[in-house]
Order: C-alpha cells, then structure tokens, then sequence
C-alpha cells in the first residue's frame, strides 16, 4: 500500500496501533513483526478477530481485506514513522552517546515540560523498533519531540537519524560501551558522531559540552552548535547530592556526581536555547527523581545506598566508583557485578577496573559474575557463584553507617542486592 495512502488510515484511526497481539484494542492497527523468536504474522487473524481495524503482514496469512500486505513489516513501520514525524515542524531532539543518555532524557523532559507539550522516549525504547514506535505514539498536539538513540553496532546510529531526522542534538560523552559489537572507542567514537553528520547534512544544531575533549574534537566541523560547561557554574556539592549556581540561579538535585552535573547542564544549556526560563528550569532539575535503578538513593536505617544497576561498561564504571569514593561515610563498599558485551577483551577489563579500584581503599569490594571470578585470584577479591552466597558474605557483616555503591549490567539484577542490606 503506498504510504500517503496507509496514513491516512493510521490518522483515521486515530494513531491507534500495537505491535504486541496481546494487546490488541478495538479498532488499532497491528503491525505483524517477527523476531528471533516470534512472528507476528502468525496472530495476525487473530488481531482482526478481536477488534484490529487492519493488521499489517510481510507473509500470505489469508484474504481478508484487513490485511496489509508488505514486503516487510519492520521497514514500512519505519517509514510510516518517518512520514509521521515529518508532519511536525518542531524541535526534535536526539541524544545518543556512551552513557546517561536516559538519564539525561528524564532530565530534559522535566525542564521542556514547564513550557512545551514534551513527548519523550518511553524506558528504553532506542533501538531500530523502539524508535518508530516512539515516533509514532507522538501526539498531534506536541511541541518538543526528544527522542533517544541507542546502538550494538556500527550503523545504527545513522538508520535511527534516517528516521527520526532530529533537528537539534546531542551526544552525552563517548566511553567503552558495546565494545563486543564495536571493539575500540574510536569505532564508538564513529558511530556516535553519526549524531552530529546527520545534523551536519540537515542545518540542525547539536549541543556541546566543551568538558569533554571527545566530543570538542568530534564537533570541529559543525556549522551550528551550542556549547556549555561547567566552568559557567559555581559548584557547592556533588555528593551526596549535587548543588551548584549558575547566573545567581541556585540549583539542587538529589542526583550525584559530576557525571550526573553534565547530564544536569545540558539540560540547562538545552531549555535555554529554547527559551525555558532559568527558574523554571531549576524547578524542573529539582524535581527530578532518580528510579528504574539509575543514580538512586536509598537510605536502610544508617547505611545509605547508591543504586546504579541499571547498566554497566568500564567508563561508566569508573565514573561512579570515583564519586562514591568522595562520600562522607568512613566505611565505603562496592559491590559490583559484571560488565556485558565487553568482547574479546572482557575478562582484561574487569581485572583492569578491579585493580584501579585498589587505589580508593574502600572498607570491601564484593563482586559477582563470570568475568569477574576469571580475574579474582588477580586482585584477590573472591567472587561468589551466585546472589545468594554474596548476600550471606554481606549478611556476615554488620555494616553501620556505611555507604554502598551497588553497580553492575542489567542481566545481572544486582538490586537483588537490596534483599540483603
């Protein structure tokens, strides 16, 4: 079906559509992807039977009129959602890069919501289906779209700028994230500036942080940028919460860290540049709360708890440990468990980081994963076999106004941990 054509039934129906057959609503469009381990097609009818107006299908499942037949079924959602977004003439905004990026996305969304009608990513819907998805739930009456991109691989940055086609953009820094998929940080570094070419080709405007020597270097060709840092700012406190001023403006955020302070300021830089005005800005910096197992804190009777096990890879590890080491607490532990999608170099990585942790003298490091008992005879730190003999290695111990770092990649689930503090 020509695509002008298939829109002006997604508009009829009110943009009413699912990919999920069990969640099929009166008069929604199905789109009938397949998977690694599904297809769609198969419940195609079935979506028709209970209430679809039209499913789309890359397979010949029947000959009902209500099916959309399609070469295949994930590239025409794509380019429904570009001809979707296409429609706006609005700030779209994209943000990749190594780490923080939804982080970063929350923050935005509380500032640009003082002024605009902000549609936003939803959890972490970033990859090639995640995005039209996102894109295509944007409603009609939106005025700032922020749309996060993530990436495996080398390419997937430039198809999800195809698009989305953001007219502004950033990337939040440039670390070891995927190096199984991509194997060096300058082939990270490739993949994230994809960002900034896109913004290149299309007169858009990317936002800099000047901090960061990556990202200065990668933004020298750049015709229209924003740049930021924290030199603008007077810093009063990055643990345990971050407080700063900026323009006789003061700020607060129950997140932590300078890490955390770059996320925080591009979203100043980013609500400026779109006329937020400063005091709403720092009300919505304000009321940001961590959760979903990001930059947490919690607090269990005198001990306090940074959950951060949400994901993981060396430069995000590195960046958190180093906060946690300047906590006021006396006795500081971390409990780490491993990196994914390391590659090759995995096992070197985690020996790596767990040998500069060395340097912190923390009161004890417990660890848990594969990797990280390859290397524990190295650093000698044991590592457990599972979350149940670390949460007896833990339980052993009565902790008492102690500060915790809990951190790991999120098929490890360390906030099991939580269980045993």
């Amino acid at each position: 079906m020509i695509l002008a054509r298939f829109y002006t039934l997604f508009v009829k129906h009110s943009f009413n559509f699912t990919t999920d057959s069990r969640a099929i609503s009166e008069d929604c469009i199905f789109f009938a992807l397949r998977g690694d381990n599904f297809n769609g097609n198969s419940f195609a009818l079935k979506a028709l039977e209970q209430g679809a107006a039209y499913a789309v299908v890359d397979e010949n499942v029947g000959d009902d009129e209500r099916l959309i037949q399609v070469d295949d079924v994930l590239t025409y959602m794509q380019q429904v959602a570009h001809f979707h977004r296409k429609c706006y003439d609005i700030p779209v905004l994209g943000i990749c890069g190594s780490n923080g990026k939804t982080t970063t996305k929350n923050l935005l969304f509380q500032v640009l919501a003082k002024k605009y009608k902000t549609h936003c990513t939803q959890g972490n819907f970033n990859n090639h289906i995640g995005v039209p998805i996102t894109l295509l739930k944007m409603p009609q009456d939106a005025e700032v779209a922020i749309i996060e991109l993530g990436t495996n691989n080398p390419g997937e940055i430039a198809d999800l700028c195809k698009i989305a086609d953001p007219n502004y953009g950033l990337i939040t820094n440039i670390g070891k994230e995927h190096l199984e998929g991509f194997g060096t940080l300058e082939a990270v570094a490739k993949e994230e500036s994809e960002l900034y070419h896109h913004l290149l080709q299309n007169n858009g405007t990317a936002f800099i942080n000047t901090d960061d020597e990556w990202l200065t270097r990668m933004s020298r060709g750049l015709e229209h940028k924003v740049n930021f840092t924290k030199t603008a700012c007077e810093i009063k406190s990055l643990v345990p919460t971050i407080a700063f001023t900026y323009k006789s403006v003061d700020f607060t955020s129950p997140l932590m860290g300078d890490y955390n302070l770059d996320n925080i300021l591009t979203a100043v830089a980013i609500g400026e540049h779109l006329d937020v005005g400063l005091k709403s800005i720092r009300d919505g910096i304000a009321e940001y709360q961590p959760d979903n197992n990001r930059s947490q804190l919690v607090q269990k009777e005198s001990n306090t708890i940074l959950l951060d096990a949400y994901n993981a890879n060396p430069s995000s590890m590195q960046v958190a440990i180093s906060n946690f080491a300047k906590m006021p607490q006396d006795q500081k532990v971390l409990i780490l468990g491993d990196m994914f999608e390391m590659g090759p170099t995995a096992n070197q990585e985690h020996d790596e980081l767990l040998q500069w942790c060395m340097q912190f003298n923390f009161t004890k490091i417990y660890t848990l994963g594969d990797h990280f008992a390859a290397v524990s005879e190295n650093t000698g730190i044991s590592t457990p076999a599972d979350m149940e003999e670390l949460g007896s290695h833990i339980k052993s111990v009565d902790y008492q106004n102690t500060a915790f770092l809990i951190k790991g990649s999120r098929g490890m689930k360390m906030e099991r941990v939580l269980d045993y503090l």
